[in-house]
Parts: structure tokens; sequence; C-alpha cells
């Protein structure tokens, strides 16, 4: 069966985007930079793999599943999508038929229903790109957090799960990987 993995870029106080959804305060140049596009290139964007010349290996990841609002932050993207070498998923009550690219399925239904499905088709690991609200949402289906602890602080912003009931879960430890440019990312598999 394939993972959900959580993998996403986190400010010191628990921020994933600042309160407009963007996420343009994480630092966007140092050494962690030439680690995501060695070993995380399936979570390049289309553009950016078009710009470097990369070619995603799809080992890591080959679907995405994301929030309207963290589908939004980029829009207008490149017709077949924000992810166009993987197959993308955006959850959303309010969008369906809201004119996004053919490449990309807009859908209202369950997402636990969704990425349950999901995780019995072949293929590699699924991404879940953000943002808090479907993170929270999917809390019990996610099976590996991968989170790029970033030297800054925010303040305010969109939280890396969004208030939930209280429910104590865990996680092990499995690598921490510091970077010269003050990123730490941390991998863990949940415990069940």
């Amino acid at each position: 069966m394939r993972e959900l993995v959580y993998y996403v870029a986190v400010s010191l106080d628990g921020y994933i985007a600042a309160p407009d959804d963007t996420f343009d305060a994480f630092p966007q140049q140092g050494d962690h930079i030439d680690m995501i596009l060695a070993e995380y290139t399936d979570t390049i964007p289309t553009i950016g793999l078009q710009m470097t010349g990369l070619e995603p290996p799809l080992t890591r990841f080959d679907t995405v599943v994301m929030g309207w609002n963290t589908y939004d932050v980029g829009r207008p993207h490149p017709s077949n999508g924000p992810y166009g070498h993987l197959r993308q998923y955006v959850f959303s009550n309010d969008h369906i038929g809201a004119g996004v690219e053919p490449a990309v399925t807009v859908t209202n239904r369950s997402p636990v229903e969704t990425v349950r499905e999901l995780k019995q088709d072949n293929g590699s690991a699924i991404w879940l790109a953000g943002g808090g609200v479907l993170a929270s949402a999917l809390i019990d289906e996610i099976d590996r957090l991968i989170i790029k602890v970033n030297p800054i602080l925010l303040g305010s912003g969109k939280k890396i799960f969004a208030d939930r009931d209280y429910a104590v879960g865990r996680a092990d430890l499995v690598a921490s990987t510091p970077f010269g440019s003050g990123v730490v990312v941390n991998e863990y598999t949940i415990v069940r």
C-alpha cells in the first residue's frame, strides 16, 4: 500500500504560510535547496522543472493532494497544472468547475475516502502538499511527516495543522538533517 506523506516547510512557530497563503518568507536559497533539487525533484513545480532542466524521477511521489488555497497560490498555472508530472487532486467544497487546468482534479469528495482509494493504486507515495485544514482532515491517513523547519518566525498565518479535537498521537523521528542555511529537515513515521 502506498504511503501518504505530509512534506511541507514550516516556520519555527508552526506556520506553513503567511495569512494571505503566500510562503515567500521561507528561505529560497541555501544548501537545503540543493537537497530539494536532488532528493525531492518530484515536488518541484512544472515551471521550475522546465527552468532547471530537471526530470522528475517519480520514485518518491507520483500523486499530489492539496487544498484549494495551496493550489490557488500559484495561479495561473501552466496548462497541465502546477505539478503536471504528478496526478493532481485539489479538495474544495466551493470551487468545483472553477476553470482549473484539465490535468487537475478538483473534488468535493471526502479527502479520507479519496486518499484511501489512492493508497490502493500502484505507484510511489502520495504527497500531501498542504494546507493545514486538509492535513487535519487527513491526520489519521498520514503515514510519514517530512518537515522542513525554517529558521524564521511568522507570528501568524496558516498553521501546519488546523485546530482539531484534542487527541494525542505519536511519531518516531527517523532522520534529522541540519543545513548551513539553518533549515532542518525532520522525517517522522506515524506510530499507529
